[in-house]
């Protein structure tokens, strides 16, 4: 599971202390704008644009970050060039849901935890791997597979779903259970993996449902070409308005995700 999140990291200082960005990872041209942003060393400010374009001429290099300076020089002091920054909002608790930045792929991260937390005696040599700069390019999978070299793998990360008005056409809903994945654009999953976690969740009565995601992929991607090739497959946490600072996942679709990542670590495997 990854750890990083999408983001910004400041391009340019103009006079009067405004700050130009680019991207850290997919930051879609429509999502910034009104939003605030933290930098590392502390500075805070709001994401506007020169002035109001139509929808399909939005573009982030229009857009400015406002931190409250008044001069180059005052910003300077407050933010440098390359600092990253990420968007900042509070977690809300909508019941069994909840919103909050970042589930892609903190909540990823929370299912691994669990499921350390749960699982004792194993019998096979398990490695829990938090990942980094994920949204750049799967490079901290990349790196990690080739160092432990494992026999299999499952990626945990969110997956879109379909049940939003006129919403992608997709068969993954949230609060239907783990998603167990089939294919991405980035890898389609070893049968062996898909079907041993169809019959897991079948014979624990865990709810699930089978994610084809036809945009984006996973950690998965690069760890099943890592050096002569890795059996790898990958199980999903349904998420709405994922890339976005206000992410939703239900807490339901979590525990199906915790109790399917357990059963399978504690299942026999043959290769």
């Amino acid at each position: 599971a990854h750890m990083d999140e999408i983001g910004v990291a400041v391009s340019h200082i103009d006079e009067k202390g405004f700050i130009r960005f680019g991207p850290v990872g997919g930051v879609f041209p429509t999502i910034p704008l009104g939003e605030r942003v933290e930098f590392e060393g502390g500075a805070k400010g709001v994401v506007s644009i020169e002035k109001l374009y139509k929808e399909k001429d939005l573009a982030l290099e229009k857009m400015f970050i406002d931190i409250g300076a008044s001069s180059k020089e005052e910003a300077e002091k407050m933010v440098k060039i390359g600092e990253i920054g990420c968007f900042t909002r509070n977690a809300e608790d909508l019941g069994k849901r909840f919103v909050a930045k970042a589930l892609d792929d903190r909540v990823g991260c929370l299912v691994l935890i669990e499921a350390i937390k749960r699982t004792r005696e194993l019998p096979n040599e398990v490695y829990f791997v938090f990942t980094t700069q994920e949204e750049v390019g799967l490079r901290g999978a990349r790196t990690s597979a080739f160092g432990v070299s494992p026999d299999l793998a499952l990626a945990v990360d969110v997956t879109g779903t379909g049940d939003t008005p006129e919403g992608m056409k997709m068969a993954v809903e949230l609060g239907k259970g783990a998603a167990i994945k089939v294919k991405d654009r980035g890898m389609i999953v070893d049968k062996r993996i898909k079907d041993k976690l169809i019959d897991l969740a079948e014979k624990n009565n865990i709810p699930y449902q089978l994610e084809v995601l036809e945009f984006g992929s996973t950690d998965g991607a690069v760890i099943q070409l890592t050096k002569e090739g890795v059996i790898t497959g990958a199980i999903s946490i349904p998420a709405r308005y994922i890339h976005t600072p206000s992410e939703m996942c239900d807490m339901d679709d979590v525990e199906a995700c915790v109790k399917l990542l357990c059963a399978f670590l504690e299942a026999e495997h043959t290769l």
